[in-house]
């Protein structure tokens, strides 16, 4: 998947499950708080990345990841390990 692939995958499925309005979905934007997440919602997420992308997610992978370009990134580097994997 190209970068650009996953940033469309990521902002339909962030778009369905959270029922985020896209044009709040911006590169810069908050993650936590343009989606409003709890605790509960993270699992939420998870869920979603690894059903959606293939790849597990751990807690401890989100302490990095504050902007939506973060999570644009880190959903790259994964797709990316695995196919190389």
């Amino acid at each position: 998947m190209t970068q650009d692939e996953i940033i469309k995958t990521v902002n339909n499925f962030l778009v369905e499950e959270f029922e985020v309005d896209e044009a709040k979905i911006t590169p810069e934007a908050n993650l936590r708080e343009t989606l409003e997440l709890d605790s509960l919602d993270y699992v939420d997420l998870v869920v979603v990345i690894e059903s959606n992308f293939g790849f597990k997610v751990k807690g401890e992978d989100f302490v990095n990841i504050h902007t939506f370009q973060d999570f644009y990134n880190y959903c790259f580097s994964k797709v990316q390990e695995k196919a190389t994997a």
